[in-house]
């Protein structure tokens, strides 16, 4: 099965210039998204680690299924102000703006080894501003998993500058 058929590119979304990768037809299709995760599941066992960092919003769908499969814990890394009690927040841009992060001080216990999980990976701005999150509040951050990289951008190549190690399912 090829997992490019099921994420068209959105020319021109949300702004002019960036090609949006939509995951809905992937979502659609139950083969499709459990050969996905089971894609992700394979290149997590690279990984020691105790919980799932999801990254909103397309990672919690990623990775809550993925900790659901793996029996591991799974932690929100959201938007600002959504979270309900007192947070560590990480600023960080994007490839059309800025935005921060927020993970829930309560969330995850001391000695946590966690795995960031997001979609895609443009820039790698999301990823690491997560991993600089975790390691503020406290937490290893094991490395990053994506369903797509998305070529050209270099993301993943600054990620490794970073020291972060990403593995994605795939590149186009």
């Amino acid at each position: 099965m090829n997992l490019l058929d099921y994420l068209p590119g959105v020319p021109n979304f949300p702004k002019p210039g960036i090609l949006f990768r939509d995951i809905s037809p992937l979502l659609a299709n139950p083969a499709a998204f459990k050969e996905a995760i089971f894609q992700l599941e394979i290149l997590a066992e690279q990984f020691d680690y105790t919980h799932i960092l999801g990254i909103e919003s397309r990672g919690f769908i990623f990775g809550s299924a993925l900790a659901h499969h793996a029996h591991k814990g799974f932690a929100l890394a959201r938007k600002p102000n959504k979270l309900p009690l007192a947070t560590h927040r990480q600023a960080y841009g994007l490839e059309y703006g800025t935005d921060s992060l927020e993970l829930q001080q309560s969330t995850l216990e001391k000695g946590a080894r966690v795995l960031i999980i997001d979609d895609v990976l443009a820039t790698g701005g999301t990823i690491i501003a997560a991993n600089q999150l975790l390691k503020s509040a406290g937490f290893e951050a094991c490395g990053a998993l994506t369903l797509l990289e998305i070529a050209g951008l270099n993301g993943g190549e600054l990620l490794n500058k970073q020291g972060i190690v990403n593995r994605t399912v795939l590149i186009a």
